[in-house]
Order: C-alpha cells, then structure tokens, then sequence
C-alpha cells in the first residue's frame, strides 16, 4: 500500500491547555436518540489549578494557535440564544430541547464541522477565520481549550456549586455569607481533593453540583478541533471558574459516535475513541496527562440496554413509558479516550450456575505472588485502589457480564461464556490483582473497527507547548490504524526478552511491574527500564533501552534476534506437525485428477488455529493449488466456521487461485468482519480479475453506509 503522508490533513492536534489547568471530573446527563442520530444533554466540569498557573496570565498567545496559525476572535453571548428563563428549574430533557437546532426525527444538516459558537447560535453564521483579538474584550483573560470537534455546543455556564445544600461543609467558613468566584472555586477545589475514602460522598456532591444552577453564561467560540471558554476578568487559570456546565449535541456523522445495525439488524450505537479520541462525543483534555474521573446518567428508549466504561454493573430506572435512564461512574482517575459507551438492544448471556465454582475459589499465593500484593504503597493520585484492599487481591475472577446480539446467544453459550473465568483467573495469576472490580463484554458490530487503536511514539506525541498543547503525528491518517508492524514486533520483542529472562523470572517482573505502575501514566522507557533491571547482568549481552528501540521499535525490516528466533521456532513439536501436514497437501496437490492405481488416501491430523493459520500461510507460499485440493481443505478443517484469523488466510487462498466455488465465504467476511476485510479489498483489486472485482465492488456498495469512516476512505482509494 502506498502511503502518501499529508502533514497539514494526518496530524491530529492535542490542543487543551492542560498545563494551565485540568479536568478532574466529568458529569455527563445525556439522551440518545435513535431517530435523529444524535447523543444531546450537558457536562459538568470540574477543574483544578495550582500556584504555577498564577504567572499565565499572557496564556491566550499560546493557546490560541492552532496548526494554521488561526487563533480566537471572540463573540459576546447573544442575549436571546437561550428561551430559559430560571435555570434553577431546568430539566436537562425538557428545556434541551427548546435548544436542539432540528428538530427530534431529524438528522442535523448543519455546518459540517459542527461547531457553534455564541454568535452562531443567535444568527446562524458560520465562523469566520480566527484572530487573536486585542480589541475591548481582553486578550489577557485567561482562555480554557478544550478538544472538541464535530459538536454543536449551544450554551456554556458557570455553576453555582454554593447553591447546593449542605454544600457549606466544603468551605472554610461555617455559614456561606458572601458568595464569590473565591468561594466557588475554593468549594471544587475541597471537593475534587476529598480523601478516597469518601468516594461515595464526593460522586453524590458531584450528582448535587451538577444539577445546581448557572450563575451567568460563559463566552465561548469553536474552531476545528476546539472549544475556547473564557470570562470577562478572569485572567489566571485559578481564577477562572472551577465548574462550568456545557450545553451540547453531537452529529450523525461526528467521528467518535458509530451509529450502525448489530448482527440482528437492530440499530446501534457505540464509541470507539479512536482515530480523535472522544473529543466528537463531549468537549474534553484529551492529552493522556488529563487524568480525571466522571460519573454519567443516559437515557434511552426503554428497549435498548446502555452499557459504559464503569466501575458499577448498571441497572436501568424506569422514568416514564418507554423511556429508561442508566448511571454509571469511575473513581480512578483515566484518560479521558478511555470512556466509552455502546447503546443496543443487547441481550445478556448467562452462564450456566456453577460452571466454574472451581476456579473462583481463592488459592494459596505463590512466593512470587505474595512478594507484590501487600507491600509498599501505591504510586498513584489517591483513589480507591484494588491493591490495598486485602480480599480484591486474592480475588481470581471478578463479576462480569456478557452482551451481545440475541442472534449470537448460541455462539456465546457454546464459546465465549466458557472462556471468560479461565482467562480472568490466568490473568490474575501472571498480572496480580485485577484493577477494576467488574468488566462487561459486549459482541461488538460487524463494523468496529478491531485492528488497533494505539499511536506509538517513542516519547512525545509530538512538540508540546508551553500551554500543554502538541499533536499526534500522522494521527489522522485513515491508513494508520491498518499498519500492525508496532504490534508484530512489540509482540515479538516481549517473547525475545522472556526468552532472555526465562519463564519465572519474566512472569515475576510482570506481576512486580503491574503493581509498581498501576494507575500511573507511563513510557515504554519505563518498561524496559525496569525490565532490565531485573535481568541478571550475564543475560543482559549488552542489551540496553536504547539498543532496543533502535533495533527493534526504530528500524524496518526484522531484527536479527526474530530472524534467529524464527529459525529455532520451526524446531518447536507444533510447528513441526504444520510442517509435516504441509507436505501432505502438497502430495495431494501434485496427484493428477485420474489416478492408474489405487493409492493410500493421506490422513490428516487435527490442528489448532493457530496451527491452521500457519499452515494456511505455508499454503499461500505454493504457487498454484487446483480447486480439488481447496475444496478438500476446505471440508477437511470446516475452513468458513473457524475463528476470523484462519478465515482470513482462506480468503486469501480463494482470491490467489481464483476459486469461484468458495466467493460467497470471501463476501461474507467483507460484510461481517470489516476491519480486517481492508486487506482483502486490496488482494481482489490487484488480481486485475474482473469477476474479484465486481465482488469487491459489490461488497462496498453493501456495507459503505455503515462501514467505519477510516476504513471505507482506505477502500475507497482501493476501487475508485
């Protein structure tokens, strides 16, 4: 694939200020829906600045400028945009909607980049070209950038968090007298610092400051990727108000929102976080340093389950006829591209009772175990952690629930259910303790796009500003997220250096290292360093974390060591068997169709996937294999009822040698496994065969609608 880089379209820009100030909570009360597309509601933010900021006072120069050098000429908030009178009685369903731009069972066809700002608001206008603006309204206040892109914002307050009663035990004084930005502020900053040992009480004052009323509108303007929020006088991050409420929409086509069909045709909608992060489902820091916390209440038809990156199994409160609401919420702190949210008429599976009581027993530790369960103290911001919580630390496999399409219950009873508490309890005893008190798994649609969704670097996403600003290099790029090299090779040099450091020695470090770092941000630096250092010094032969990236995470090609690997690999009894099953298929192809004496029929062994992934990669290898040997390797392994990895190399195999029988297998991975389908498009497009062709063509035609954005561009290219 040849992939011509645009700097000024493929990187993505990271341009929250979070050197000034940071997010610490989110409260999001949104409503989905189906009909129009669109997820519309508020999010409370609540802030935290420390002394440094003081002297960032002159912050606008910085935070103004964007990649194109376009920066904020800012609007006065129209004094009509807004029906709502007394925000004191304002109710999140009722008075959005006196808001909402279309109107409900209407897609929004406004401005494609979706953003509004005041002015925008009052007179439909769109944006014109931004310059940083030292008229009148004061360039020298303080200007809050948050990422932000393909949103309609609509409105942006400051929150009374004093008028929340009870509040006044947050302040330094016993009876709230004289409310003021100082006080407002000093209330978030008691609230956001509370001891993790009141998880419960702060996450209810966060509900209570949510819910509180505006307190005067906040000017705000938007640019691509951004949402600028300032207030008249406020010219330092501390004081700039410490809680602001943001009335929003998203757009049916914003790139961090899917809305597709499941498997049993039923609408769906989910978030990915990926290639923008979340910045097209809320306003939001979205440098991974802004690690914060969030709480979320979502309402939808009462026929559809919410399912969310939380830490409490939800259940849905019924509000009125048809219509339900879920809440959900998360005490350790994360990056903000770590939420996410999926809405379906999903079904829960359930596993039948006791089938595995063996493995939730709690078992003695091991030596090497025990060595990081109860030591030390943890290295993260506070919060309430797992790893001093004696029982969490012993516990195999944690609750779990299972959605997917009722369509796919049979599949899940037959595989998946059964796998869930052995691959929690493996994960448990080679990782430690597991850091999350639940997880749900959710059968994803056909279109998610599964191949990856990281951006390596060896340190830096790119120049970072003085304001916290920078960009992802190459991050927009629709073709990145189909490179696995980084992941090839990352795979390979983890398995290089267990083999360095053996077994029980490797398994040790990963336990050590899970219970050193958990919670923290960290570079690949700090792996390796650490690994290192528990490498005794005969084995390290001069390894060194430099070395490692140069050899290995710098460098194309294959490294020596995976070379010499690969070599001894073959040796291995598994490979071994793929070999010898190899070499029967090739006797089986080479027989001619009318055989002149009875010959002994070959015998073929039964092999794992991953022995059929590599054996179906040898057989790409033959130059030429007839139909009747694909039609037999086809009824001897049951090929299109195997996993998507060993469908995928049958794919190949019918498109090399032109096998028309077996196209139908070749649309039905298109259609159903989209993501890795890409490859596929490129292999029937390069075949210059007319009838591949027409298959691909066909396919898309099928599935472009709902494909995900990234992955029809890259196809696209492919046919047109």
């Amino acid at each position: 694939m040849d992939i011509k880089l645009d700097p000024s379209r493929d990187d993505l820009p990271l341009m929250a200020n979070t050197s000034h100030i940071l997010v610490k909570h989110y409260v999001l009360d949104l409503d989905v829906d189906f009909e129009s597309q669109i997820i519309e509601g508020t999010i409370v933010l609540f802030f935290e600045s420390g002394d440094r900021f003081e002297k960032q006072s002159g912050s606008t120069k910085d935070t103004c400028r964007s990649e194109s050098n376009e920066a904020c000429s800012f609007r006065m908030p129209a004094p009509c945009h807004s029906p709502v009178t007394d925000t004191r009685t304002f109710s999140s369903k009722t008075g959005y909607n006196d808001f909402a731009i279309c109107g409900k069972g209407e897609k929004d066809t406004s401005g494609k980049d979706g953003n509004h700002d005041n002015q925008e608001q009052a007179s439909g206008i769109s944006s014109s070209k931004y310059r940083c603006d030292t008229g009148n309204h004061g360039s020298e206040d303080f200007l809050l950038v948050l990422d932000c892109c393909d949103l309609s914002v609509l409105k942006v307050e400051e929150v009374d968090v004093a008028a929340v009663p009870g509040i006044d035990k947050f302040t330094r004084s016993p009876k709230l007298t004289v409310v003021s930005e100082e006080l407002r502020n000093q209330i978030v900053h008691e609230l956001v610092t509370l001891p993790a040992g009141r998880w419960r009480e702060q996450l209810d004052y966060y509900a209570g400051c949510s819910q509180a009323p505006g307190c005067g509108e906040l000017l705000f303007d938007t640019d691509t990727w951004n949402l600028q929020i300032r207030k008249t006088g406020a010219q330092t991050a501390t004081d700039f108000p410490h809680a602001i409420r943001i009335w929003y929409s998203t757009k049916p086509q914003g790139r961090s929102v899917t809305w597709t069909s499941d498997q049993s045709g039923r609408p769906c909608v989910y978030t990915m976080g990926s290639p923008i992060n979340n910045r097209a489902l809320f306003p939001c820091q979205e440098p991974p340093v802004a690690m914060s916390t969030w709480q979320a209440t979502v309402r939808a038809a009462a026929s559809f389950v919410v399912l969310m990156s939380g830490e409490n199994s939800a259940k849905p409160t019924q509000l009125r006829e048809g219509c339900a609401s879920w809440h959900y919420y998360v005490t350790m702190p994360m990056p903000a591209s770590t939420f996410t949210i999926a809405v379906g008429s999903w079904t829960e599976m359930k596993p039948e009772p006791c089938l595995f009581k063996d493995l939730a027993a709690e078992r003695a530790l091991s030596p090497s175990e025990a060595d990081f369960r109860y030591v030390g103290i943890c290295g993260h911001t506070e919060y309430p952690c797992r790893f001093q919580n004696p029982s969490a630390t012993t516990q195999e496999i944690i609750p779990h629930r299972v959605f997917a399409p009722v369509c796919l219950q049979g599949a899940c009873q037959e595989t998946l259910l059964q796998l869930v508490p052995p691959c929690l309890s493996a994960a448990h005893s080679i990782l430690g303790t597991h850091p999350f008190a639940r997880l749900d798994i959710l059968i994803v649609p056909a279109n998610f796009p599964s191949l990856g969704m990281a951006r390596p670097n060896k340190e830096k996403t790119g120049h970072v500003s003085d304001s916290g600003s920078s960009v992802i290099k190459h991050g927009l790029n629709p073709e990145k997220v189909f490179m696995q090299v980084h992941y090839l090779k990352g795979y390979f040099l983890l398995r290089f250096l267990a083999q360095r450091l053996g077994d029980d020695t490797y398994f040790a470090f990963l336990r050590k290292f899970v219970h050193t770092f958990h919670g923290q941000l960290i570079l690949s630096q700090d792996f390796l360093q650490m690994l290192l250092e528990n490498i005794p010094e005969e084995k390290r032969l001069e390894l060194s974390v430099e070395n490692i990236f140069r050899d290995w995470l710098e460098s194309s090609g294959i490294p020596q060591p995976l070379q010499r690997e690969r070599q001894a690999g073959a040796e291995c009894g598994l490979a071994r068997q793929v070999s010898a099953e190899v070499e029967k298929w090739i006797r089986v192809n080479r027989r001619p169709r009318k055989r002149k004496r009875r010959e002994a029929e070959e015998v073929f062994e039964k092999l794992l996937p991953d022995q059929l992934v590599l054996l179906l990669e040898h057989l790409l290898e033959q130059k030429t294999l007839n139909p009747r040997t694909l039609q037999s390797l086809e009824r001897t392994y049951h090929l299109p009822q195997q996993d998507a990895e060993v469908r995928h190399r049958w794919c190949e195999l019918i498109v090399k040698h032109k096998y028309t029988k077996a196209y139908k297998d070749v649309e039905r991975f298109l259609q159903e496994d989209q993501a890795m389908g890409v490859y596929l498009y490129g292999e029937l497009m390069l075949s210059e065969d007319s009838r591949q062709q027409q298959v691909a063509h066909r396919c898309f035609e099928l599935t472009k609608e709902q494909m995900e954005r990234s992955s029809a561009e890259v196809v696209a290219e492919m046919l047109f």
